[in-house]
């Protein structure tokens, strides 16, 4: 067991924010609600953003893009150091979770607002976290005691335990670096891709290999703990609803759970945070088995999207609490309530809206907002770091809002979740929000149905969009946030779509951009033989070499846009030609990266 650090009081009351957005933004309101001065930095990308403007302070980092800015320690720490800051709360993504950054700010002499960098670093090695959950008694699935060495130990796991596995980098998350093997003979070819992910998007290739929990759920509780030894746990979570193994609806308390389950999942939770030395905000998460056995997945060291429904169900300012635990205060200080488990007193359902087209299979997309119309009323929180005007490019996170919708009970919150979906406008992007407003309608979710609440962490891609494709519609209908305007018959306003009108209001040459889009992706298909850009993005890798024989399916590329991986696949057999990229290239959306050209 990690020993806990000696308790210290540090008062601090100048907060170095080394993240943007939405989460930056949120953190600026605790400084300010703590009575401490924010000190925002900015890439020129976000020069103007709302969470610049509205800190105390701003100070631009010199470039364009993450790498040279919000990924760039030495700049971040030379900005605290010329603003004389004396904390830093890294919000999530970025270096968030980068234990030599925490080192860092440590040695400069700053109060690291997290965990210990010993903690993160063996918390966010997958196989040590294991090792710790099974020390602290938590329910586990079948692993590889450690690292894989090769392809055959990755085999043989699988003749023993049987298929579906999971192949997993030991230093990813967030679905990237994540494998899952339902066929023996493609194991070895799956461990093969993970360690080449690994090693490009971590830097590290280890990976191990457990048993895949097929239609499971997402279950996590979300705990604090302080530097004397407390631990709190602040209440469970649902997260099931994904895509791409990426959250897009998440609620608290978890709904449908029973008192044993929900018992074990705080008990474990407790257990693997004093077995770590945990200190800060954090998240144990599990996954739920059909048969309704918990096992542990992972912790989150650091502060999640989804706090928000958290503080909702139990009037606790989490980031707040962050500030004053590593200031040393204790966590009855810190919450302001006593005891070790918090009682949810509402229920609250989060609802991610990105920059992505469900009609193009979540797809990144790009633009300028035009429109930006929140929702309001009874039981509403919107936490956004955007408005009309802003720039989305790909560089970026596609997370735009986040509406978090409360009521007294999951059915009340679904009623407002209802209401509040509809009134948000956004327009000048393709968003989620036609899925999240086709989702309340769904008994799947909601539970009305003869299975239940029956979502699962494939359900999108396994159920959903299968079966809305099958009926001829899109996955979550037509977004028509573009085109909506208010129209009164007789006593009522309704909102009428009116095709072509996001063109209209953009003006003439974002139409001739728009049609000369078209007009490329409609040669391309005619010419059933180009591999496109499906968004603007970076060619983080090219898998396959001029003149190279394929095959139907197989992976020609990988794009990445707002952080998501997205493969780019050969539309039929045959021979690479006309290769016109490299890993590294920006390319913009409807791009030919190559063609397969058909055997004579």
């Amino acid at each position: 067991m990690t020993a806990v650090r000696p308790s210290r009081t540090t008062e601090f009351k100048r907060v170095l924010i080394a993240n943007r957005g939405e989460i930056a933004l949120r953190v600026v309101r605790a400084c300010r609600d703590a009575g401490m001065a924010s000190i925002a930095v900015y890439a020129a990308d976000d020069e103007g953003a709302p969470f610049a403007v509205l800190a105390d302070e701003a100070v631009a980092l010199d470039g364009r893009g993450p790498a040279g800015t919000y990924l760039d320690a030495g700049k971040l720490l030379a900005a605290a150091e010329q603003t004389g800051a004396d904390a830093v709360h890294p919000g999530y993504g970025f270096l968030a979770e980068n234990a030599g950054f925490a080192q860092a700010v440590l040695d400069a002499g700053l109060t690291w607002i997290g965990p210990p960098p010993d903690v993160i670093r063996a918390l966010g090695d997958k196989v040590q976290a294991r090792a710790i959950a099974a020390r602290a008694g938590a329910p586990l699935v079948a692993g590889t005691p450690g690292p894989i060495a090769d392809a055959g130990e990755a085999v043989r796991f699988a003749e023993q335990h049987g298929l579906p596995i999971a192949i997993k980098a030991a230093h990813g998350g967030g679905g990237r670096g994540l494998r899952i093997a339902r066929e023996l003979s493609e194991v070895a070819g799956l461990f093969e891709a993970v360690v080449r992910e690994a090693r490009s998007a971590f830097g590290r290739s280890e990976c191990f290999a457990e048993v895949y929990v097929e239609r499971g759920r997402h279950v996590e509780v979300q705990v604090l703990a302080d530097t004397r030894g407390g631990v709190l746990i602040a209440g469970t979570r649902d997260c099931t609803l994904q895509r791409r193994y990426q959250k897009l609806v998440e609620e608290a308390p978890a709904p449908y759970l029973t008192s044993g389950q929900r018992a074990v999942l705080m008990r474990s939770a407790a257990a693997i945070c004093r077995e770590a030395g945990y200190v800060s905000a954090g998240t144990v998460e599990f996954l739920l088995s059909a048969a309704g056995e918990l096992s542990f997945l992972e912790v989150n060291t650091r502060l999640q999207v989804e706090h928000s429904v958290t503080e909702e169900t139990i009037d606790v300012d989490l980031v707040r609490a962050q500030l004053l635990i590593a200031a040393g205060h204790p966590l009855t200080a810190a919450t302001g309530l006593a005891g070790q488990i918090m009682t949810p007193r509402r229920h609250a359902i989060e609802f991610r809206v990105n920059a992505e087209d469900p009609d193009r299979g979540f797809a990144p997309c790009t633009g300028t907002i035009t429109r930006f119309r929140p929702p309001g009323g009874p039981g509403v929180r919107v936490d956004s770091g955007v408005e009309a005007g802003s720039v989305i490019g790909g560089e970026y996170d596609s997370l735009l809002a986040k509406v978090i919708v409360t009521g007294r009970d999951r059915a009340q919150a679904i009623e407002r979740a209802r209401r509040a979906l509809a009134e948000f406008g956004i327009a000048g992007v393709r968003t989620t929000l036609p899925f999240l407003r086709a989702v309340l309608a769904e008994p799947a979710f909601t539970g009305g149905g003869p299975d239940g609440f029956a979502v699962h962490t494939s359900w999108i891609e396994q159920d959903y969009l299968p079966r809305a494709t099958a009926a001829g519609g899109a996955p979550g209908g037509d977004d028509a946030d573009d085109g909506r305007v208010a129209v009164r018959i007789g006593r009522r306003w309704l909102m009428a779509d009116v095709p072509g009108l996001a063109q209209a209001r953009e003006g003439p040459l974002a139409r001739a951009r728009e049609q000369a889009r078209e007009r490329r992706e409609r040669a391309a298909q005619a010419a059933g033989d180009a591999v496109t850009a499906p968004m603007q993005g970076t060619v983080v890798r090219l898998l396959v070499t001029e003149g190279e024989e394929v095959t139907t399916g197989q992976v020609i590329a990988v794009v990445e846009a707002m952080k998501m991986e997205n493969p780019l696949h050969a539309p039929h057999a045959g021979r690479i030609t006309g290769v016109q990229v490299a890993a590294g290239d920006t390319v913009s959306q409807g791009a030919t990266l190559c063609h397969v050209t058909e055997p004579a």
